[in-house]
């Protein structure tokens, strides 16, 4: 009989499958925060927030490589170090949905061996037990597991921290107006969790610590990684020197170039491009055929990533969520990254601090909350009758009614429909039977070649997702529908001529319009891995 622990496993087979969840996702660490409105700055504390992002690539390696060489690198994983920090979460927590949310934390702690050099005056700090994170971002990937967003949070950003428990003392902390990276100094990743899901409405499912050693590790791992200059660096802060043009860096050259300041013009906006650029390098290298078919290299990889990282046991030790991830980052290319910075402007107290652009933060965090819906096999339709995904939200009229005791609901609703492009034509009521509010939101249509098509576009839209049923409900005081001031539409025209009009009728359980189309300030915040390619900073 075969020894199964060397056994050849076949790729895509069950056992395969089951293999690749034994390899978690590693996130590297940041070194200190972005300050996009300022320039200049001290060496030692220069910003890594961006290198948290290489989880996405170091995911994809693993699992690849597990359908190949699991033996080879097996016992590595035991290295993982465990932190259980449910217990010490004490504020509600947002509802679980079908996309996975991992809070990827670097820790600038010097604690441990390999990190205590980086900066005399945090050495000292660490050695009396304090720690920060300059890195926060949230992974989110897809109900589909066909894409990923990561998502910044900086770290000057001034938020409302909730209530916490101290983590060393575990006596609870009341709320406060604070840095967000205050949340991790005095609370932990179970504050910071916290803090996130507070903010953000998002519910965190996972979450991975990495340090400085571990991300100078990972980069050796990986072989180094190839970077493009359009001139010469040779900054002291920084430890650095390396010509103009193409030049691969090891660990130790990665970590300070990531930190790097005193080049271009000196200025934070400038280096987190360069990070961003930086790190889709090592998405591409991380999942490329050259190290999933080293076994050696690979084992290297598996071995370095697990000594560098710290996450909860429920991720750890949870194979059918290991496999998620794992499987997630397998089918995702290049093309389906994409790194976004959360849209910020200069705190008007306090020019050495941000606050988020609003509303565009608040879009930004419901596009990623109403992520939620994994797609389904559209039913069988006649060859004349139109497909839901081949109709555009400006084809679909709509009228909303309100089947709530809460004024003006209607309007609320349409407004976020007009928002996201559908042609909403008029408002009114709707009194359920008994005069109660109408518990569940529903859609309501006569049935013609096209009404279902569209029913089931504006269903998608909605969140929870409203039942349908052909047939109108009969409905009172309507009204044509005005867009909001200031709400841009392109649904004047849209629709053709006879369309018919489906009826969105509120409920109770109401809770958004996904959010499809994203402000420009989140736009210009976001790069996707593969426009990077040959990108010389």
């Amino acid at each position: 009989m075969q020894d199964r622990r060397t056994a050849v496993t076949q790729p895509g087979s069950r056992m395969a499958r089951r293999q690749a969840a034994a390899a978690p996702p590693p996130p590297p660490p940041d070194d200190r925060p972005a300050r996009g409105h300022r320039s200049g700055g001290n060496g030692e504390k220069a910003k890594m927030r961006v290198l948290a992002w290489v989880s996405v690539g170091l995911t994809g390696v693993m699992v690849a490589g597990t359908l190949t060489a699991y033996a080879a690198f097996r016992d590595s994983l035991g290295n993982i170090n465990q932190k259980s920090v449910k217990e010490d979460i004490i504020n509600p927590r947002p509802p679980a949905t079908g996309a996975l949310n991992v809070l990827l934390v670097g820790s600038d702690t010097r604690a441990g061996a390999g990190n205590a050099k980086y900066g005399q005056a945090l050495a000292r700090q660490a050695d009396a037990g304090g720690k920060r994170t300059d890195t926060i971002i949230l992974m989110h990937i897809s109900p589909n597991r066909d894409k990923a967003q990561l998502i910044s949070f900086p770290r000057d950003s001034l938020v409302q921290v909730p209530k916490c428990k101290n983590e060393t003392t575990k006596q609870e902390m009341p709320a406060r107006r604070d840095m967000i990276n205050s949340a991790y100094n005095s609370g932990g990743i179970a504050c910071t969790i916290s803090t996130i899901e507070t903010l953000t409405g998002i519910r965190i499912n996972h979450f991975v610590e990495v340090n400085f050693s571990g991300f100078k590790n990972i980069v050796d791992a990986l072989g180094g990684i190839e970077i493009c200059l359009k001139t010469a660096v040779n900054d002291k802060a920084s430890k650095l020197v390396l010509p103009a043009g193409r030049s691969r860096l090891d660990g130790e050259k990665a970590l300070g170039y990531v930190r790097l300041r005193h080049y271009g013009d000196g200025s934070d906006i400038q280096r987190i491009k360069r990070q961003q650029i930086f790190l889709s390098k090592v998405v591409a290298k991380a999942t490329s055929s050259e190290l999933l078919t080293d076994v050696g290299r690979l084992r290297e990889f598996v071995a370095a990533a697990g000594k560098s990282v710290t996450m909860d046991p429920e991720l750890a030790n949870d194979t059918e969520e290991l496999i998620n991830i794992a499987m997630s980052a397998k089918e995702m290319t290049a093309n389906g990254v994409k790194f976004i910075t959360v849209p910020w402007g200069p705190a008007p107290d306090n020019p050495n601090r941000v606050v988020w652009k609003e509303p565009d933060a608040t879009e930004l965090f419901k596009a990623i909350r109403t992520d939620t819906e994994v797609a389904t096999p559209e039913p069988t339709t006649a060859s004349n009758q139109p497909k839901a995904a081949a109709v555009k939200p400006q084809q679909v009229r709509v009228q909303v009614l309100n089947g709530t005791k809460t004024f003006g609901k209607a309007r609320e609703v349409a407004d976020q429909l007009a928002k996201e492009g559908y042609n909403v034509v008029s408002l009114g009521n709707y009194a359920p039977p008994g005069g109660a509010s109408l518990a569940k939101s529903e859609i309501h249509y006569t049935k013609t070649d096209t009404a279902s098509a569209h029913a089931v576009k504006l269903g998608g839209a909605v969140l929870p997702k409203p039942q349908a049923a052909s047939g109108k409900v009969r409905a009172t005081n309507v009204q044509p529908y005005t867009p909001a001031a200031g709400t841009t539409t392109a649904t004047a025209g849209a629709a053709v001529k006879g369309t018919p009009v489906i009826q969105l009728v509120v409920g109770e359980d109401f809770d958004s319009v996904k959010v499809t189309e994203l402000p420009d300030s989140v736009k210009n915040n976001s790069i996707t891995a593969s426009e990077q390619k040959n990108v010389c900073t």
